[in-house]
């Protein structure tokens, strides 16, 4: 399977960037299918089979975890039903990404991949404490710029936010001491 490492991880990678430049009928399809929160407490989850695959040094599997990250916005149904903060935030998002570009706002958010790259060097170097402090960094700067900039809307992110990081820390920990128990 090594062998088909790299093609795999170009491949998804590829796929990744093709949904990044959507038209905005997609980027409207997506976003009225992630007012589901569902979707928003699915995706921390996927930290940790990244975590795992960037520890196993998996370039597939990363890129994999990351186009499922990516889709996972829009794999439940549209709801019936959404709260108005939900509403808001998601608005504020989509107006985020919509909006100019300048400067700040690049390096705003290029926070993101530079993140998950730390993230990915943290495992892949088996250093277990200083990904779960990106970890925890990850979930504190998605909760604290939901709230500085979309305001009393962005407070909706706490509760999904927190489980997700909650969970993953558990998980990521177990997974990994165990492995290493393994290992001896």
């Amino acid at each position: 399977m090594r062998k088909y490492d790299k093609p795999l991880a170009i491949f998804f990678a590829l796929c990744s960037i093709c949904l990044l430049i959507v038209n905005r009928d997609l980027l409207d399809w997506a976003f009225a299918r992630h007012h589901n929160q569902l979707s928003w407490y699915i995706r921390p989850i996927f930290i940790i089979p990244f975590c795992f695959f960037a520890f196993k040094r998996s370039l597939a599997g990363i890129s994999f975890t990351l186009f499922c990250i990516f889709t996972s916005m829009f794999w439940f149904p549209e709801p019936t039903t959404v709260d108005t903060k939900v509403q808001e935030f998601l608005q504020y998002e989509v107006d985020y990404l919509t909006g100019d570009w300048g400067m700040g706002k690049i390096l705003l958010t290029l926070i993101v991949p530079l993140s998950l790259t730390l993230l990915a060097l943290a495992f892949w170097q088996r250093n277990i404490w200083f990904g779960l402090s990106i970890m925890a960094f990850i979930a504190i700067g998605k909760v604290g710029w939901s709230i500085l900039f979309a305001g009393d809307s962005g407070k909706s992110i706490i509760i999904p936010a927190t489980l997700g990081l909650i969970v993953c820390m558990v998980f990521v920990y177990l997974g990994i001491t165990r492995n290493k128990r393994r290992q001896n």
